[in-house]
């Protein structure tokens, strides 16, 4: 039988629940930096922003991150990843508790040490995968929302804490509301995939215009295009108003990249830039997403990378 790609992706045979092996440092931090370059984003995160003595400490977290995502989202069934979630929590307490044997945790070690990380936002991060294998369907915004508070917003605050940047509630809270619109984004985004891959629908039921909504975006999804005119109009007034309320956060986070230290305004500014261009891409798609996935171009993405530095500097210079 072929090895689901959490099972690649987490090394499960090999470092798994059954396994006593534990991994060297050096060969942890291979293994972080390949699992890092090996996945797809819309910005590799070990770009030329990340300070080299971080791409280690970056690495770790984003291999947790990775592999937790994976082990909630790319196994046969979902009982088998609510069990292997289970593993990775106590993976993770046996980490912070100085003990760690999977690659990951091995790396992520001197990590947690070196930055004084918190348990929580890692915690936090096992909680939203786990909540995935049983709630596909989100009666209201805030409970979206809700959901994103512990998908997104602990990837940013570690990504500050990573950068040694401020701890206090008004950047925390600036940088929670850029990454839940963030997360929003690509909801929005992806949200033909989304239905036909994972059966999950985060448009909130509040947003649902017309009668039998499921059943006709399930209709509409598998076509890919839209002989149901009716509800076509009503999925773009739907995602229009939920992509305002997008850009509201977006808005609400704006006072971030003033509170960072320059040089890592633009690491930040490209994460920003990346998702409110994604956004921009929806709305120049007149909010079709139930048919296509709409992204940015590589041109796109090599444009925002050459004016990070460009526009943070203009950053720098209004807040002197």
């Amino acid at each position: 039988m072929n090895a689901t790609k959490a099972e690649r992706t987490v090394g499960l045979a090999e470092f798994g629940p059954t396994s006593s092996r534990a991994a060297s440092l050096t060969e942890a931090r291979e293994w972080c930096h390949r699992l890092t370059r090996g996945h797809g984003e819309n910005f590799s995160v070990l770009s030329r922003f990340v300070e080299r003595s971080l791409i280690d400490d970056f690495s770790a977290v984003y291999a947790f991150c990775r592999a937790a995502d994976d082990l909630g989202d790319e196994t046969e069934s979902r009982e088998r990843s609510t069990e292997l979630l289970a593993w990775w929590r106590s993976e993770l307490h046996r980490c912070f508790a100085g003990q760690a044997s999977h690659p990951v945790f091995v790396a992520l070690m001197p990590v947690i040490a070196r930055h004084s990380l918190p348990q929580k936002p890692f915690d936090d991060l096992i909680s939203a995968f786990e909540m995935d294998q049983t709630k596909t369907r989100y009666e209201t915004w805030d409970d979206v929302v809700g959901y994103c508070k512990l998908s997104a917003d602990p990837v940013g605050r570690l990504v500050l804490m990573l950068l040694g940047e401020r701890r206090d509630e008004e950047c925390l809270r600036a940088s929670d509301a850029i990454c839940t619109a963030l997360q929003l984004t690509n909801h929005w985004q992806d949200a033909q995939r989304d239905l036909l891959e994972r059966d999950r629908i985060y448009v909130p039921r509040e947003y649902w215009k017309v009668d039998q909504f499921e059943g006709r975006l399930v209709a509409t999804c598998r076509q890919g295009y839209a002989p149901d005119q009716m509800f076509l109009q009503s999925w773009r007034e739907s995602l229009r108003e939920l992509t305002v309320r997008t850009w509201e956060l977006f808005e609400s986070g704006s006072s971030l990249l003033p509170m960072l230290k320059p040089q890592h305004r633009p690491l930040i500014w490209l994460f920003i830039a990346g998702g409110s261009g994604t956004l921009r891409q929806i709305e120049a798609w007149n909010y079709e997403t139930c048919l296509a996935r709409p992204r940015l171009s590589k041109w796109a993405k090599v444009s925002l990378l050459l004016r990070a530095r460009w526009a943070t500097r203009n950053i720098a210079e209004v807040s002197q």
